[in-house]
């Protein structure tokens, strides 16, 4: 017979404990525990061993991956949908996530059967989003949020792709929680995770996020699933990105850029010509090349530098890792005389894109230079590779294929560290320091650097 016992479990982590507690034991966050009653056997059931295996006599099936009609969606996945893998996709609320899935279903629909199961919304309300959308006749739809019926659902359907919109608002009866809560998070992953592995079903989950930006639930959520997108965006723009932040059948580099229209999202299959844009003779604006993946893309990097009343400057960053701009910033006032130290500084890059690399850090670095010292960058102009507290500058991986895609989109120079291999098409403006690269992309400052520097 069950017992109930009551315990408290970490929201971030999954870790159990006895008693709440205003800190957590095993990650360390404060009030993140949260009460749950759970059913415990009071006499435990003895186990017996099972046989082993060697790996060399397991035969692994393999199989094709199922194409979900979006070429961004898929080369953020690894080339398509995984059969019996179960997907996590987490978002903003507005951004984009159903809209998505249901284009997916659309078009995976003509060939396979498809299941969209959701908590959310009525069936009349999807309706009306595919009949915007097109294309989605004949994808199945069942409005439940009781777990077992899901799953019983899924085992006798058997489709070879279910979206499940949301895993929060899944229920297990059994569990005395709320839906939403830690412990029915945990169950309606863990059923689903059997149920897709056994019968063969792809399954997507939609996940809620939390006002940072995470997948909200227990860490564990994200251990089990196999694959985790983040769609990012603002809902008040037209672009939205996909990247994997998680996945065992492909690579975490993969970026998806969309652009949200009045019939769906469509794919932007050349990003670079979209935030690559800039204006010639714009103070504080430098083309960089990026690298996500195996894509290189051109952003436009944009700097303010203006005088500052606080006893400590702001350092304002979108789309740039604020404790790396920080850096730059100390960097270029060390080593390439721009003064900073009484001014705030703010960088943006345009479109909404975020940036991770460290191959961006000179068009960063540039960027700012350009602002302060009032002096645009040369038309036609790109920059990459990484900066070095000594102020010398290091190679960016991948080298080759972001100057091709300057020479592609139309760039005519290229800033870049010495190392850096020619290139027929470009003028390569090669520095092995920050303060030769500023030199060169601001022309007319090279007599300037010992003033700046005194200043």
């Amino acid at each position: 017979m069950a017992k109930v016992v009551v315990q408290f479990v970490c929201s971030e982590c999954g870790t159990t404990a006895g008693r709440w507690l205003g800190r957590c034991p095993g990650c360390g966050a404060f009030g993140t525990l949260v009460e749950e009653l759970t059913g415990r056997e009071t006499e435990p059931k003895a186990a017996s061993a099972q046989p082993l295996l060697r790996l060399a006599d397991v035969q692994a099936d393999a199989q094709e991956r199922i194409s979900s009609g979006i070429p961004e969606l898929d080369r953020v996945l690894g080339g398509g949908i995984v059969p019996a893998s179960l997907v996590l996709v987490g978002g903003e609320p507005g951004v984009g996530k159903s809209t998505l899935l249901l284009m997916a279903l659309g078009a995976i629909s003509k060939s396979k059967r498809v299941l969209l199961i959701t908590g959310e919304e009525s069936p009349s309300q999807v309706s009306l989003r595919a009949a915007r959308l097109g294309g989605a006749e004949e994808v199945e739809i069942l409005a439940e949020t009781e777990l077992g019926a899901v799953c019983a659902t899924i085992e006798k359907e058997r489709p070879a792709v279910c979206v499940i919109d949301s895993v929060q608002t899944l229920n297990a009866s059994a569990l005395g929680s709320a839906p939403g809560s830690v412990a029915q998070v945990r169950e309606a992953a863990g059923r689903l995770l059997r149920t897709a592995k056994e019968h063969g079903v792809a399954t997507i989950l939609v996940g809620h996020v939390t006002k940072d930006g995470a997948v909200a639930g227990p860490r564990v959520l994200e251990h089990l699933v196999d694959c985790v997108l983040q769609f990012e965006g603002d809902r008040y723009h037209a672009h939205r990105i996909l990247r994997a932040t998680k996945n065992r059948f492909g690579s975490t580099n993969e970026l998806g850029v969309f652009e949200m229209t009045g019939t769906g999202l469509v794919g932007v299959p050349e990003p670079s010509e979209l935030f690559g844009r800039s204006e010639a003779g714009e103070v504080g604006a430098v083309v960089a090349c990026a690298l996500e993946g195996t894509r290189p893309l051109l952003l436009e990097i944009q700097a303010l530098v203006a005088p500052s009343d606080l006893a400590m400057p702001r350092r304002v960053a979108t789309g740039v890792d604020p404790k790396r701009l920080a850096m730059i910033v100390a960097v270029l006032s060390r080593h390439a005389g721009v003064a900073l130290g009484a001014a705030d500084v703010f960088v943006n890059v345009a479109g909404g894109v975020r940036i991770d690399e460290p191959g961006a850090d000179l068009a960063i670095a540039l960027a700012i230079a350009s602002a302060a010292r009032g002096v645009s960058v040369a038309e036609r102009t790109a920059a990459f590779g990484e900066i070095g507290l000594t102020g010398r500058l290091r190679l960016a991986t991948q080298a080759e294929r972001r100057l091709e895609e300057c020479a592609k989109l139309g760039i005519l120079s290229v800033v870049a560290p010495s190392e850096t291999p020619a290139h027929g098409r470009l003028r390569l403006l090669a520095a092995p320091t920050l303060r030769a690269a500023v030199a060169h992309a601001l022309a007319g400052t090279e007599g300037d650097d010992d003033r700046d520097h005194e200043r």
